[in-house]
């Protein structure tokens, strides 16, 4: 008989890559990884990994295991989700992840819209990366992550994800009170900032440049929206912001719109398997609240 348990230290090694990487998400000790591995291909009675260098490849065998853990994964959380909801109470945790402009403008309207309506749910809530945080909900760090995308950029799609949109927000061309630039090309010889190479936001704004012909002078670089516009009410640099990083926080700048009135839509992702988790479920309807005042 197969261990469940160590099925599913499998499927994290499919998931995380390395012992050291699985280790660390569960918190054991690589060998304490490594000698259940080991235990686990004594029970299949077939190799399951192959020496890569430094690092371990899944053999075909491993994929067929990784795939039925998935499976038994997917299985637990909608039993897990089952067994809330026959309850008469809301309660249990919420792992939530955000992106910086998400964190600012939809969580705290819907963290007390929480706290008055579902005192029993613990929500958690971890700022990150979109992209790395939709891996990471894909791969059960989060029960749910707050993403974006930007037009023309679709964020990565994963297998068992389900998206929902919460908002879309026009993005402007920002620059300072004394600035004399009415448009994009204006903004040729002025200094820029922007977010850091692999972002969407930063592949948007280089593109929009360049098809206005020129390459922008990217001076500063930092993955704070918050930064953004402090150095462009500051006078320092010009910029590309979503609307949302205004909510609540009338600007000190001027706000420029672009050809086509491009839009990103925030929408939020979660596994199949836990949509009928209550608690998730109150959450989403909480985000939904908060993010309907700021729908065009």
């Amino acid at each position: 008989m197969l261990d469940i348990h160590r099925l599913m230290l499998l499927r994290e090694l499919s998931i995380r890559g390395t012992m050291a990487a699985v280790a660390e998400s569960l918190q054991y000790s690589p060998s304490a990884v490594s000698q259940q591995l080991t235990q686990l291909e004594r029970e299949a009675g077939t190799t399951l990994l192959r020496k890569a260098g430094r690092t371990v490849r899944l053999t075909p065998e491993a994929e067929i295991l990784v795939a039925t853990a998935s499976e038994l994964a997917d299985t637990l959380e909608r039993a897990e989700a089952e067994l809330r909801a026959s309850g008469t109470t809301v309660r249990g945790r919420v792992r939530v992840a955000v992106f910086q402009s998400a964190a600012l403008a939809l969580m705290p309207a819907a963290l007390t819209t929480m706290a008055h309506q579902h005192p029993d749910v613990r929500v958690e809530m971890v700022q990150t990366e979109p992209a790395e945080a939709l891996h990471q909900t894909w791969a059960r760090d989060f029960d749910m992550v707050i993403a974006e995308q930007y037009p023309e950029h679709s964020a990565p799609w994963l297998p068992g994800l389900v998206r929902r949109d919460l908002t879309t927000d026009v993005i402007h061309l920002a620059v300072p009170l004394d600035c004399t630039a009415d448009d994009l090309a204006g903004t040729v010889d002025l200094p820029w900032v922007m977010e850091p190479h692999g972002a969407a936001s930063r592949h948007f704004a280089e593109q929009a440049c360049r098809v206005e012909g020129f390459e922008p002078d990217v001076r500063y670089v930092t993955a704070d929206l918050q930064a953004h516009l402090r150095l462009v009410e500051s006078g320092n640099a010009v910029a590309l912001i979503p609307d949302l990083m205004w909510a609540g926080h009338p600007p000190a700048c001027r706000l420029i719109p672009l050809p086509q009135m491009p839009r990103r839509t925030v929408f939020v992702a979660q596994r199949e398997a836990g949509l009928g988790w209550p608690a998730s479920i109150a959450l989403l309807a909480a985000l939904e609240a908060a993010a309907r005042p700021l729908t065009p």
